[in-house]
């Protein structure tokens, strides 16, 4: 199993120093890869981490590529309906390129309706804009000549090099849905689901499976998950945020977050990222220090 986190880049006041920092110290603690988050605009009123202080995700990924020589770079997840599509294949390729080929591209179709609704984009119509963005992004990132004749973007004959440094960009889709686990299925080469328990997630993963050689894919689709992870006795949580799904997944003593994970591995997942933004940065810091030397080594 491989672990990575999810940057703190939203909910504290922004400090960028204090942001480099904890990329900086899980790369070198062996962290696997590091994760950004998408929100652009949120309503004020509503009690929500992601409201404050978010850094936009494509471009704070492009500064930490600079920054940490090794850990892949994923988002978790970008919105696909929120972006131009052409553009955001082209940033996305770019970054790969600058970063010698470490990009995981996570997707979402969104649920914030009144972010739809101030980025003038038809909510009602998110699946089938995310199914032609990942259709034209697997264009984009395959030729370096592209057509492309669909409902929301049509053009003939044009240059889109340079392509990724990967021969083949990674796309992860977030979701805990069947039609998430479908969207993999038709255009993914993994599934990001959000803390699930382990059953639950088994389950989506077998669902995930069934679908898969339907579709007439090879080989098998990568598993990973996001989820929370509190040490006690080591994390503190800070900020006043209201209840999220999936909090108490991996939270407990030593001993109850190393059986948990077990259960994990047990289900399936081959890449879990840490959601430690509830966390100060200080803090964030020794609980990543405490996973990798005593509860990592016992998996």
């Amino acid at each position: 199993m491989e672990f990575g986190i999810c940057i703190p880049h939203y909910g504290k006041t922004v400090d960028v120093q204090g942001i480099i920092a904890n990329v900086r110290h899980a790369e070198a603690l062996g962290f696997d890869s590091v994760w950004v988050t998408d929100h652009i605009i949120v309503p004020r009123t509503m009690d929500l981490i992601y409201r404050d202080h978010m850094l936009e995700p494509v471009a704070l990924l492009s500064h930490v590529a600079a920054l940490v020589p090794r850990v892949k770079l994923g988002t978790s997840v970008l919105i696909l309906p929120y972006r131009n599509p052409v553009v955001l294949a082209k940033m996305l390729a770019t970054i790969d390129q600058l970063s010698s080929g470490r990009v995981i591209v996570g997707v979402g179709g969104g649920w914030m309706t009144e972010e739809f609704a101030a980025l003038d984009t038809p909510f009602p119509e998110r699946g089938k804009i995310s199914d032609e963005c990942l259709r034209l992004m697997r264009e984009m990132w395959t030729h370096e000549t592209v057509s492309f004749n669909g409902k929301y973007t049509t053009f003939q004959d044009m240059k889109v090099s340079p392509l990724p440094a990967q021969r083949h960009l990674p796309l992860w889709v977030g979701g805990t849905s069947a039609r998430a686990r479908r969207r993999v299925a038709e255009f993914g080469d993994g599934w990001h689901a959000t803390a699930l328990t382990p059953q639950a997630f088994t389950e989506g993963a077998q669902h995930l499976k069934d679908l898969w050689k339907k579709k007439g894919r090879t080989g098998e689709p990568v598993l990973s998950m996001r989820a929370s992870l509190f040490i006690e006795g080591i994390s503190a949580e800070v900020l006043p945020y209201g209840p999220r799904p999936g909090r108490d997944l991996l939270r407990g003593d030593l001993e109850t977050v190393t059986n948990r994970l077990r259960a994990y591995q047990a289900a399936g997942v081959q890449h879990l990222v840490f959601e430690l933004s509830l966390q100060s940065f200080e803090s964030s810091a020794q609980t990543m220090e405490t996973f990798m030397t005593k509860i990592k080594p016992r998996l």
